[in-house]
């Protein structure tokens, strides 16, 4: 890490690459998803965003980058934790109160958790409710299906008790 004149600091961050599925590239391959480690060369007045948009850019990854988040992963003892950090937060700031040691904190790129659906465009919206309504109808379809052989199987019980014997 260098100290400049102006009082900025540059210097490089290891980002480890945890991506679930295969990203969309401009022509050249993805980066492997699962534990490729990248370094990134910044300042300490890069944000989270900047640093996501740089990673994004080196690899031509051409989805959104607000489909991405960026966690520090810090080590105490014998236990990890994982935070995700904010678009403002400063990587390469944090790295330096953290010190030099990776195993003390590291940095992950991750697709967002489920649930953060403001990531998605609304046509990608549109889809998923398209398909969880196909889902829903088949599931619908099956629990009827399942009812009416029931109701059968109990009527059919309810007239052999009914019968004088």
């Amino acid at each position: 890490m260098t100290l400049n004149s102006n009082g900025i600091y540059t210097g490089f961050i290891k980002v480890q690459m945890e991506l679930c599925k295969p990203s969309q590239t401009a022509g050249k391959p993805a980066p492997s998803s699962n534990g490729c480690m990248n370094t990134l060369h910044i300042s300490s007045t890069n944000t989270v965003g900047e640093v996501i948009e740089a990673l994004l850019k080196k690899f031509l990854v051409t989805e959104s980058p607000t489909k991405f988040a960026l966690y520090k992963r810090c080590h105490r003892e014998d236990q990890v934790y994982a935070c995700k950090l904010s678009d403002r937060e400063h990587p390469l700031y944090l790295r330096l109160v953290a010190g030099p040691r990776t195993d003390t904190l590291s940095f992950v790129l991750r697709e967002h958790e489920i649930g953060e659906w403001e990531a998605f465009s609304l046509p990608e919206l549109q889809n998923f409710l398209r398909i969880l309504d196909k889902e829903e109808d088949e599931q619908l379809q099956n629990l009827k299906e399942r009812y009416a052989a029931y109701r059968h199987k109990l009527e059919e019980a309810l007239s052999q008790a009914w019968k004088p014997g």
